[in-house]
Parts: structure tokens; C-alpha cells; sequence
């Protein structure tokens, strides 16, 4: 592995600026707070940041309406601290990565506000705009992310915008090349200026289809999806023609070919489609993006059977890419939570799953939090922020549980603000705090840096291919393997104790011990797993 290809196994530490450390007093996070905290996430021993959007925006989606890609919103600084940021990163050897969210902008955008004055001005064939049907109804059936039609009507122009999101979030038209065009000097803007990698938003969302043709319904027994739930009526059709269009993969080389002027530069596209899957391992070849990941272990499903089959199918389809998994992020219920419920004592699943991520063939996105064992917080309906929860209330409460602020020490608001933060802090997120962990030898957070530090001993774990060995739930098993060395790997997924007879060729397999892991114990041919149980052992 080159340097250039330092995020081959990267364990990427996610920062969700509103929720990570606020210096300016105002309850929010803000760029210096992030500058102030780089020494705890160097501390980890992760090999990269990457940070929710910052840039300047009327906050409607929390920054991922962005209302000029080239600034820093006032509410998290200035470009000079991003700039500070940036050196000091990199001075204690952290790349950094940016979310850049290319699809649609804020309603709020220079380009947008002209685009709807009226339908012959330079940037009218900017957005997707389509005429009423006959009967002044919407263009088409297509559905909302966030809630009903993803249309919206604009009286200047006496014509519908699409918005796949929010409708203050108007979808950019890609078929047009002036848009292209213009996303990609945006994003070189930020290229120039350092950066080390991108981590793009719903990046298959990029194109719409032409003709504008409705989507087929999808029956009810089928109504699943990743990001989104099934009395969600953007679950009830099949997603063909709003968006992973067959014109992205073009966009996608031409975004490649401006990445590889930048040496060490890489990319990371969220992917969530009808298979997300299938398009992972189209987008992500060596003329395309470096790495994807989707909502495939952002699930409920948490069973042995089920982890297997969704990384051996994509590595059965994506033979030319590299994936990176993530169990936990700013959109869904915290790990620990969703797999090991609402009760107390999880500090040994907290510890399992970050194994877990980081055993996986591939690159790791860690959530601010996860390092902390942090539970999903209960947020009244009263304190909701986050525009999706309030609308799908009370039966799906949103994304504020998993971004609240994050607890350094036991003084007010965790330390997190001197003042009333923009989500409450819980109690229970102050208990598990930076501060108290950092004290104790055995807390999640000691834990997870050793782990991490054990990690990079292991070439397997890192770069290795992935095997699956046969075990009956819970058990989940399978073989590393790098250049010399290979390591069976296995996971106890509940939380009671297993026995679990290993296969007669893997039973020479010799234990490592130094991982800091509920460990277990191989003899007369059986594995005895603790629950929650770890077993790493190299095989000659």
C-alpha cells in the first residue's frame, strides 16, 4: 500500500460540528471547538476525520442545505479556522475529510434564487424544473425522503421544482454541464485549499430521470428501506427513476479524474438505493470512487446471519472496490441501542462492536460517541430539532437521539457548552463522559484505543481478504488474510456464554491475547466464548 493509498483500512473518526465542542458560548459546535478537540481523537489512534457540512447555509436540514459550498457558516467560524484546523490536523498526522453534498442545494443558493426568477434567465435549466400536469398537479408521483411530493411550486416561474429532500433542498440538474461544471470547481476549491478526501452525500441521487416517469409502487410486504421507515410513504415505491440514474457513472469519472490531480486524495460516497449493494460495486472501481459505503449494518438486524450474507454478497459483487462499513452515524439510532436495547450495562457490547467494524474487510467510519459507548438519547418531543423527526412524530423521532452533544466532563452541559446546548445533554451521556473514562483503565474509551492501536500490528485486519467459516447463531466467523499472515476471527453476538466446535483445519489456530477483549478460551477442539466474547487466533 502506497501512501496515497492511506485510506486502505483508514479508521475515520465522523465529527458532527454542532455537536462536538462549542467555544464561542452560543450552545452550538463551531470549527475552533473541533481544533480544540484534535488531540483527544489523535489520542484514539484513528487515521483520519471526516466532518458534517460547515459551510454556510440557513440550517433547515442542519447543514446539509448549503447555501455557498465556498464559505464557513458564521454559526461554526470563519475559513481561517477551518484553515487552523486543517494544519493542526495534520500536524498531529490526521487527514481530514469533508462532507460535500453535490445533489441540491439550499433555496437559499445565488444559483437557485435566480433559477426561479424566471425561465430564460442563465441559470433557469439549473434545477429540474417540469410543468404541471393538465389538471395543475405535480409532474409525476415521485415522493419526498422527508415527507410527501417531491415537488414544489414556484409562481415566478409558474412551473414545479424537484426536491428529493426538504423543499427548501431544490435538486440541482445534472443532465445540464454547466452544473457539472460548476460542482466540480466547488469541490477543487476545497482540494486547493488541503483537504484530504471527500465524503459524499446521497451521491447517487445526482441525476433524475429524463422523461420524468412515474415509479412503480412497491407492495406492502416489501416496504423496507435503509434511512427511511416502512409507514414512511417514500416506502411505498420502488425508487427507479429519482435518482441512480446511469448518467452518474460518467459524473462519477469525471469527479475521479479531478481527484487523481490531487495525490492521497480520496472519496467516499454514501449510497442508498433500491440495491444498495449492487450500486456500491458499480460506483466504486479505480476510474470512479476510492470507497462507498450504505446503510447495509446501519440496521436492526444485528444477527450472525444476517452480516454474513451483506458482506459476502458485496464482496462478491464489488471485485474492484474497496468498502468501508460504519454501524453508527448522524442518521440513525446509536449502536449500542439498536443491537443491545435501551438498557444499562453495554459497556462489552460497546467494546464488541467497534471489533467488530474494524475486523471487516475494508475502511471504518467511527461516530463521534461510539468511542464512548454512548446510548441513543431520549429527546422530547418539545426539545426535536431535526425537521424529519417532527414530521414522522411519534412513530420515527428523528436523528436528534444519536446528535446530541458529545459529554467531555462532569461539569455543566458535560462541558460541552457554558450555556444551554442546541440539544439537551442526558444524564446518562454525562456518566460516560471523555473526562470519567479517560480515568478509568478498563472504560470503553481505554478500551477502543487499545484496540485500535492493536490493530495496526495486524496487516490482515487492515488490508486483508475475507473469508466466512460456518458457525451457527450467534456466532460470527471468518479468516483474514494478508501476504504472511492469517487470523481467525471470531464474534460471541449475544450475551450469553457459547461452545462453539471449531473446524477441524482452524484448530491449530494460536491466541492473541493483547487486543483487550472479552477473550476465549480454544481447547479438545471447541471455542468457549464469553458473551459479548471476542477470539482473535493466527493460523500457520
Amino acid at each position: 500500500m502506497t501512501m496515497a493509498e492511506w485510506w486502505r483500512g483508514a479508521v475515520i473518526y465522523q465529527i458532527y460540528p454542532r455537536s462536538f465542542l462549542d467555544t464561542n458560548g452560543d450552545g452550538v459546535g463551531d470549527l475552533p471547538g473541533i481544533v480544540a478537540g484534535l488531540d483527544y481523537v489523535a489520542s484514539l489512534g484513528v487515521d483520519a476525520i471526516w466532518i458534517s457540512p460547515f459551510f454556510k447555509s440557513p440550517m433547515a436540514d442542519f447543514g446539509y442545505d448549503i447555501a455557498d459550498y465556498r464559505d464557513v457558516d458564521p454559526l461554526f467560524g470563519t475559513l481561517a479556522d477551518f484553515e487552523r484546523l486543517l494544519d493542526k490536523a495534520h500536524a498531529l498526522g490526521l487527514r481530514v475529510m469533508i462532507d460535500q453534498v453535490l445533489s441540491h442545494t439550499s433555496s437559499e443558493h445565488a444559483w437557485f434564487k435566480e433559477s426561479r426568477e424566471s425561465r430564460d434567465n442563465p441559470k433557469a435549466d439549473w434545477y429540474v424544473w417540469a410543468d404541471a400536469k393538465a389538471d395543475g398537479t405535480p409532474p409525476n408521483n415521485w415522493l419526498s425522503l422527508f415527507g410527501g411530493v417531491a415537488w414544489k411550486w414556484e409562481p415566478r416561474r409558474g412551473q414545479y421544482y424537484l426536491h428529493n429532500f426538504l423543499s427548501s433542498q431544490p435538486d440541482l440538474n445534472f443532465h445540464n454541464p454547466q452544473v457539472r461544471a460548476a460542482t466540480l470547481d466547488n469541490v477543487k476549491f476545497w482540494l486547493d485549499k488541503g483537504v484530504d478526501g471527500l465524503r459524499l452525500d446521497a451521491i447517487n441521487f445526482c441525476f433524475h430521470d429524463r422523461e420524468l416517469r412515474d415509479n412503480p409502487p412497491k407492495p406492502a410486504e416489501l416496504r423496507t428501506g435503509r434511512g427511511f421507515s416502512p409507514d414512511n410513504p417514500y416506502a411505498f415505491q420502488y425508487h427507479w427513476y429519482n435518482n441512480t440514474q446511469p448518467e452518474n457513472l460518467a459524473f462519477l469519472e469525471e469527479l475521479r479524474a479531478l481527484l487523481d490531480r490531487y495525490p492521497g486524495a480520496t472519496t467516499l460516497g454514501e449510497i442508498s438505493s433500491e440495491d444498495s449493494l449492487a450500486t456500491m460495486a458499480e460506483y466504486v472501481t479505480p476510474r470512479r470512487l476510492h470507497m462507498g459505503y450504505s446503510f447495509e449494518l446501519l440496521t436492526d438486524d444485528f444477527s450472525a446471519a444476517y452480516i454474513r450474507a451483506t458482506v459476502e454478497r458485496l464482496e462478491a459483487t464489488m471485485t474492484q472496490g474497496w468498502p468501508c462499513w460504519a454501524i453508527s452515524n448522524h442518521d440513525v439510532r446509536r449502536a449500542v441501542s439498536r443491537w443491545g436495547g435501551d438498557g444499562p450495562g453495554h459497556d462489552d457490547l460497546a467494546r464488541q462492536l467497534v471489533a467488530l467494524v474494524c475486523s471487516l474487510r475494508g475502511s471504518v467510519c467511527l461516530y463521534q460517541g461510539e468511542e464512548l459507548g454512548l446510548p441513543e438519547a431520549e429527546v422530547p418531543y418539545e426539545a426535536l430539532q431535526d425537521p424529519y423527526g417532527i414530521a414522522f412524530w411519534p412513530t420515527f423521532k428523528g436523528r436528534d437521539g444519536c446528535r446530541t452533544p458529545m459529554p467531555w466532563n462532569g461539569g455543566p452541559q458535560s462541558g460541552f457548552s457554558p450555556v444551554a446546548a442546541w440539544l439537551p445533554v442526558p444524564d446518562a451521556h454525562a456518566a460516560r463522559s471523555v473526562a470519567a473514562q479517560d480515568a478509568l483503565p478498563d472504560s470503553v474509551l481505554n478500551g477502543v484505543r487499545r484496540l485500535l492501536r492493536w490493530r495496526k500490528a495486524h496487516p490482515a485486519l487492515v488490508l486483508g481478504a475475507i473469508e466466512f467459516v460456518d458457525a451457527p447463531e450467534p456466532v460470527l466467523a471468518f479468516v483474514r488474510r494478508h501476504a504472511e499472515e492469517a487470523l481467525l476471527v471470531v464474534f460471541n453476538l449475544s450475551a450469553e456464554a457459547v461452545r462453539w466446535p471449531v473446524p477441524a483445519p482452524l484448530r491449530g489456530a494460536r491466541p492473541l491475547r493483547d487486543h483487550g477483549l472479552r477473550g476465549g478460551e480454544l481447547a479438545d477442539g471447541a471455542l468457549q466464548l464469553p458473551g459479548r466474547g471476542v477470539f482473535y487466533a493466527r493460523l500457520d
